[in-house]
């Protein structure tokens, strides 16, 4: 059993489609991260400078 020419024809052209739009990604897929460490590790970290801060001058 084959298939018919329009059904094939209507494949055709949407991987065509597909093939044109290769490569042509919106930039405002990707994940923006402002910061080189995360949020928790930021915090531990000034709260360590912070809490021996306290204890030195206190």
């Amino acid at each position: 059993m084959t298939t018919s020419r329009r059904l094939a024809d209507r494949k055709i052209a949407r991987f065509e489609k597909n093939i044109t739009k290769r490569g042509s990604v919106p930039e405002t897929v990707k994940k923006a991260n402002d910061y080189p460490v995360g949020p928790i590790l930021l915090g531990f970290f000034v709260f360590v400078v912070v809490g021996s801060c306290k204890s030195l001058c206190f």
